[in-house]
């Protein structure tokens, strides 16, 4: 131990310093890590120019919504709460692989793979009874463009869950190794905070 952490004269342990896992200081290095945060970095440009194209059709239409338009604000804050619940449940699915418990680990990416295979189900089951289209205005063509970007990306997200999940089956991660599960948890949390900001912009305002 360094000097630091020698006993002090009075016979007392100095604190132990903070420090980084050695674990964590690799997943830093890490060009696949590396290569998700670039990756996110030009999904946010992506998210942002669709975001940018509404806002500029709304603050050019009045009123907003146009009249006739249905926007189902309240049922789709339960399929809200269901997504934000599945960053809990996979935060507790990254947490149990970093201290080797397996039950917690593949129950973690099992519940979160279900909540955003339920959410993609009610997403499709308001798509079906919304009173527009994606013809039928302006508004319908920026509402399907923001929310069907964002339903392909929980796609993604789902099928890189669900391998995680067969690979925690079959104990492919361990405490000091488990980068693909930590990449997948970061891209689960990017889609989480991109539908909070989507909901807010395009369901309650």
């Amino acid at each position: 131990m360094s000097a630091h952490a020698a006993t002090l004269g009075d016979g007392h342990a100095a604190p132990a310093e903070p420090h980084v896992s050695a674990y964590h200081k690799s997943l830093l290095r890490s060009p696949v890590f590396l290569g998700m945060v670039i990756f996110l970095g030009s999904e946010i440009m992506l998210f942002g120019s669709f975001f940018t194209a509404f806002f500029y059709i709304r603050f050019t239409h009045h009123p907003w919504p146009p009249p006739g338009i249905d926007v189902p604000a309240a049922p789709t804050s339960i399929n809200t709460a269901i997504l934000i619940t599945s960053s809990f449940t996979m935060h507790w699915a990254l947490i149990s692989a970093s201290r080797g418990k397996r039950f917690g680990l593949v129950f973690g990416l099992f519940l979160t793979l279900a909540l955003g295979l339920t959410f993609l189900s009610l997403q499709i089951h308001e798509y079906v009874n919304l009173n527009f289209t994606p013809s039928t205005d302006a508004f319908g063509s920026g509402f399907f463009a923001l929310t069907g970007l964002h339903g392909f990306h929980v796609f993604l997200g789902c099928t890189l869950l669900t391998i995680a999940f067969v690979r925690s089956c079959r104990g492919h991660y361990s405490p000091d190794d488990h980068l693909g599960l930590e990449v997948t948890g970061l891209y689960w949390h990017f889609v989480d905070v991109v539908w909070i900001l989507l909901y807010t912009v395009v369901y309650l305002l």
